[in-house]
Parts: C-alpha cells; sequence; structure tokens
C-alpha cells in the first residue's frame, strides 16, 4: 500500500514545490531527481507483485475525504468564476449540475456510506501506472528544455513555467489516484482534477483560440462527469456499495445503468465520436501538454474505465452500441488522418482511432480482445508520446508543422528523424507492438464479429496510408541547394528523451514475451479463466524480425543523415524539357519548379464530412444504448 499512496502523493508534492520554488539550477535538479523516481516506483511495483494476486487495501481516513470535497469545492467555485467571467454559461451549467450532484450526495450519505477497500492494486493498474510513471515523467523532463525555447518563439505568451509544471504534476497525481482507487467517489475525485488539469493546461496561452478550445475540452468532458456522477448515486440506492470490485461481483447486467453512465464518461474522456472535437481542438497547447494528453494519461483514463465495467456489460446491447461506437471511431478517424498536413493533427486522429479499436475491444470483451486491448494501450503509449515530441522539436526549430516542411529531415536532424522512423515503425511497420497487437484485434474479431474485422482491415489499410506518406517526406527532397544540419540547436534535456522514448519503443517489444506471460496473461486468466494461445514459433520469428530491425533501420537512417552530403544527384524527367535539376520548361516554355508533395485526397476524404458522419452514427448507436437501458 506505501508504494501506491507513494504514487498518488510524491507527483502532488512535486506540483508544490514547482509552484513555490524559483527558476534555478536547483529546481531543474529536483525535477530530474523527481522524474527519475516517478519511473523507478512502477518498475519496482511490476517485479516487486510479478507473482502476487490483486491486493486490496483499507485507508480509513476521514480527513483525506474532507480534503477532497473542499478541493471539490473550490474547483467548482473557480470555473464557476471563469465561465460566467468568459461567458460560456454551458460550462457554468454543467459544473453546477455535478457539483450539487456528487457534494450533495456525499453530504447526505457521509454517515452510512463505508468503504472497505478504498485502493487496491492488480496487473492492469500496474500497466498504468508503467505508462503514467515511466511516459508521464519522461515528457515532464523533456518540457523542462522545451518551455524555455518555447516562449522565446512565443514572446506573446506570458511566461508561466511554476503554473505549467503545477498542473503537470497534479495530472499524473490525478492519474495515479484513478487507476489505483478501488472507492468509486474516490476514482471520480480524481478523474473530474484530471478534467480541471486539461482546461488548464489547454487555455496555457490565455488568447482567444486556446481559450475556446479549453473550454470545448472543459464542457464535454463535465457532461461525461454529469453522466458518471448519476451514475455513481443510482448505483448507491440500487447496491448500497460504491466499491469497484464488489460491483464487479455483481456480475453482468445487474448494474447495467451504472456501468452504461461510467462507460459513457469514458467515450468522452476518450474522446470517442461524437465527442472526437476536443481532442483536435487540445492540438493549440504546447506539445508535452498534447503528448501528456493523447498518450500517458487523459485518453487513456477513458479507456481504463471501460475496460474495468466491461464485464458487467457481456452480451448486452449497450456493449454491442460501445463496439460500433468505437469501430466508427477507428474507421472515420483514419480515413480523416489521410487528407491531413498538419502534423499535430495526423497524430491526434491516430490517437483517437487507435482509441476507438481499444474501445471496440472493450465492447467484445472476449479473451482475445482484452489480451489485443491491453497491448495495444501499452504500444500506442510509447510510440505516440515519442512522435508528438518529435513534432514539438521540428516545428521549434524549423518553424511549422506542417509535413511537407520536413523535406529531407533525415538530413538536416538526422538523430530526431531516426527517433521519429522509430516512432512511426512503431505504430504501422512489422513486427512492431501496434502490429502485433492490431492483428490480435482483428483475429479476435473475426472469431466475434465479421463486420467488425472488415472495418478494422480497412481502417487498419489507411493507417498504413497516412504514416508511410509521412515517411517517406522524412527521406525525400528536391530541393538543389545544400541542406545545413539544425540539430545543434535541440536542447540536451529533450535529445536525452528521444533516445530514451526511442529506445522504450524498441524495449517494449523485446520485452513481449515478459509482458505477456507475467502481466497480460494473468489479468486475461482472471477475468475470463484462460488465455488466448500464441504459437512460440511465431513469437521467436517476431523476436529475431525485431532485433533485425533495431540494428538495420538506425543504421541505414544515419548513413543517409551523416554521409558525405556532396552526392551526386539525378535530375527527374517531368512533362516537359529538363532545365535543371529543380525545374523544368512546361506547357507554352513557362518555367516550372520540381515539386514534390504528398496527395492528400481532400476531395474523397474531406474532414468535414466525414466527421460530419461519424457524429450522426456514433450519436445514433448512443442513443440506442440509452433507450434500451431506460426502457
Amino acid at each position: 500500500m506505501n508504494a501506491l499512496v507513494f504514487l498518488i502523493v510524491f507527483p502532488l508534492v512535486i506540483a508544490l514545490l514547482a509552484l513555490l520554488l524559483p527558476r534555478s539550477p536547483f529546481a531543474r535538479i529536483v525535477g530530474l531527481g523527481a522524474n527519475m523516481v516517478l519511473a523507478s516506483v512502477p518498475l519496482y511495483l511490476l517485479f516487486t507483485t510479478l507473482s502476487a494476486a490483486p491486493a486490496y487495501y483499507r485507508l480509513e481516513n476521514h480527513l483525506i475525504d474532507d480534503a477532497m470535497l473542499i478541493i471539490e469545492i473550490v474547483v467548482a467555485v473557480y470555473i464557476l468564476y471563469v465561465s460566467f467571467t468568459f461567458k460560456k454559461h454551458l460550462a457554468a451549467l454543467l459544473i453546477a449540475v455535478q457539483s450539487a450532484a456528487i457534494i450533495g450526495f456525499e453530504f447526505l450519505n457521509s454517515s452510512s456510506l463505508r468503504i472497505e477497500h478504498s485502493l487496491f492494486v492488480d496487473k492492469f493498474s500496474i500497466v498504468m501506472a508503467l505508462i503514467i510513471g515511466c511516459i508521464g515523467s519522461a515528457i515532464c523532463l523533456y518540457a523542462i528544455g522545451y518551455i524555455r525555447e518555447y516562449h522565446q518563439h512565443h514572446p506573446e505568451v506570458k511566461n508561466r513555467p511554476r503554473f505549467f509544471f503545477f498542473f503537470m504534476y497534479l495530472f499524473l497525481s490525478a492519474m495515479f489516484g484513478i487507476v489505483f482507487s478501488n472507492n468509486l467517489l474516490w476514482l471520480f475525485f480524481f478523474w473530474e482534477i484530471t478534467t480541471f488539469c486539461s482546461f488548464m493546461l489547454i487555455g496555457y496561452q490565455n488568447d482567444d483560440l486556446s481559450r475556446q478550445s479549453a473550454f470545448r475540452a472543459l464542457e464535454m468532458n463535465l457532461f461525461g462527469g454529469v453522466v458518471f456522477a448519476f451514475g455513481l448515486i443510482y448505483l448507491y440506492y440500487s447496491t448500497g456499495t460504491m466499491e469497484l470490485d464488489r460491483i464487479l461481483w455483481l456480475g453482468e447486467g445487474v448494474v447495467l445503468i451504472p456501468a452504461v453512465c461510467i462507460a459513457f464518461a469514458g467515450l468522452v474522456k476518450s474522446a470517442q465520436f461524437p465527442f472526437s472535437s476536443w481532442l483536435t481542438a487540445a492540438m493549440v497547447a504546447p506539445t508535452p501538454v498534447s503528448a501528456l494528453l493523447h498518450s500517458s494519461t487523459m485518453v487513456k483514463a477513458g479507456v481504463y474505465v471501460i475496460l474495468r465495467v466491461a464485464p458487467l456489460l457481456e452480451n448486452t446491447v449497450p456493449a454491442q452500441m460501445i463496439t460500433l461506437v468505437g469501430g466508427v471511431s477507428f474507421l472515420v478517424t483514419a480515413l480523416i488522418a489521410i487528407s491531413q498536413s498538419n502534423a499535430k493533427k495526423v497524430l491526434a486522429y491516430s490517437t483517437i482511432s487507435n482509441l476507438g479499436l481499444i474501445v471496440a475491444c472493450a465492447g467484445v470483451n472476449s479473451r482475445a480482445a482484452l489480451w489485443s486491448a491491453l497491448l495495444l494501450i501499452i504500444f500506442h503509449a510509447v510510440a505516440k508520446s515519442l512522435l508528438f515530441l518529435c513534432v514539438g522539436i521540428v516545428e521549434s526549430k524549423l518553424g511549422s508543422r506542417d509535413i511537407e516542411d520536413m523535406d529531407y529531415l533525415v538530413v538536416r536532424m538526422p538523430r530526431l528523424a531516426t527517433s521519429m522512423m522509430i516512432g512511426m515503425a512503431g505504430m504501422v511497420v512489422a513486427p512492431f507492438g501496434m502490429v502485433i497487437a492490431k492483428v490480435a484485434t482483428l483475429k479476435a474479431f473475426v472469431a466475434t464479429n465479421p463486420g467488425m474485422a472488415v472495418v478494422i482491415a480497412y481502417g487498419g489499410a489507411a493507417t498504413v496510408f497516412f504514416w508511410t506518406k509521412w515517411m517517406g517526406k522524412i527521406v525525400s527532397s528536391t530541393s538543389g541547394a545544400d541542406i545545413g544540419s539544425v540539430e545543434h540547436q535541440v536542447s540536451p534535456w529533450e535529445q536525452v528523451v528521444l533516445v530514451i522514448l526511442a529506445f522504450a519503443t524498441v524495449a517494449v517489444i523485446l520485452a513481449f514475451p515478459f509482458l505477456a506471460y507475467h502481466v497480460i496473461d494473468p489479468y486475461v486468466e482472471r477475468i475470463f479463466g484462460g488465455v488466448p494461445t500464441i504459437d512460440p514459433f511465431n513469437m521467436c520469428i517476431i523476436l529475431v524480425a525485431m532485433i533485425g530491425l533495431w540494428v538495420i533501420m538506425p543504421l541505414g537512417l544515419f548513413y543517409y543523415g551523416f554521409r558525405d552530403r556532396k552526392v551526386k544527384r539525378v535530375g527527374t524527367y517531368l512533362g516537359g524539357g529538363n532545365i535543371d535539376r529543380v525545374s523544368f520548361e512546361g506547357a507554352m516554355n513557362s518555367r516550372q519548379p520540381v515539386q514534390m508533395k504528398n496527395y492528400y485526397l481532400q476531395r474523397y476524404f474531406n474532414e468535414e464530412v466525414l466527421f460530419a458522419a461519424g457524429v450522426v452514427i456514433s450519436i445514433t448507436f448512443l442513443l440506442i444504448m440509452f433507450g434500451v437501458i431506460t426502457v
């Protein structure tokens, strides 16, 4: 229990220190040490509980409950204040309803509410703790160097590093609270703290665009929070319990309405249709915020609670609707990503797409689907965090996040390009982890839902399309001018983090047998009484191929990046007479520059049309879901 409490409390202490300590070398040393501790303790928890069963802990302290209640009131008052200040009446209404419901419930039932086990730890919560601790600490370490350069490029933004790091570490504290809370009231408290932190961080620039984006995220997540709160109240009055383990013992269908409400809140938090717009709007935030939201915290909290309550929805219409919402989100956002040249938007839509696949697995809730979902969570967190940080550095050094401006990045920033290619390979190239997980997912759906298998196949094809386009841009160029390296401008903090995450992207697949046998399999077996089987011969092939790619790909990229740049350039024949290596004679003797651009096919994968279709279809499924449980 000590390790669980430490992981919740320690980031909070660091957040307070970040708020109080002045900017100095000492503060940076404290930050470095804190991040190392945050990454180490989850690893310690993993290796000390390899053969242990789930453990539940009693933590009865009324001071904790009182402190949480006071914080809830303070946060609600603040949100009401800023909502009225900026005339965001919907946000004010939602926070008023949510706060009145949950705070009123706690006041009325404080004497009768008894919680036997407030905290717990099992293999799934350890997986989440590893993601939060290791990836979250790496992002915070990256932010130390990033935030200073960010304000150099954005002098119009008020420099508030104490504010920034306070909410970053508070975010991590709340996430640890979510994954270790067996008390659903505690889980809800931490859930809303993540909503509040995201609101503050998305609006960091404090201009009209960031403010609008922050309120959009706030309104949507408060809407999910309202449904979550009423689900918990209904749960208590119908069952008399507020403990996660006890409601799971009740079995499928017994607490259907609360389970649907919690799952709905998870859909909102994980930015599934029709709530995806808050995550794409959040791209205005500084890159560490985007990485934190997309890889290790906010959206992962959503899929976490859906997977937790999935056994309560097994073989029900709501489970089918959740599967369909996830499938629609997966396919539609993958298609939309094809039409995007903004690198951050590609990453955002890719995140929504992969989360949709996890949600679809949760709806199916079979052994193979759950096994695949856990793999997707792990591999996506590592690779996507690496890609977000790489894009942040490119934007800072080259002044653009447009993929078309990343020509020949392998020469201009060879080490960064290597890290970026490893991250992309982690998302789409066999035998990296995401491909293994998607193949396992496809196999799971072929056995249970062939129609969804077709959706996954087409979504996977779209994924390959937009990732390979981007990869090609990094190693291609039509410019005849010598391209110099700008990699010396990357801070040591940023370089170290990229190396760590690139190594982690490769390491997680090499550690795949260990993770499968000691972490994922025991959890799946506890839920279903058995695990999917994997051919040992195929496992060996995967590992051999992975080791080969681990050696070949970086060496190849370094070769192209660091070799003598005075190489022979071969001109390209185009429709007209070649004038020189960078231009040709076009129609009516006009001189045309040679351009190498990707196809984005906006005509066929129009963002507005596809997004609107996804919203309409998903709303229909959600109406059916709630219609069934209210009949």
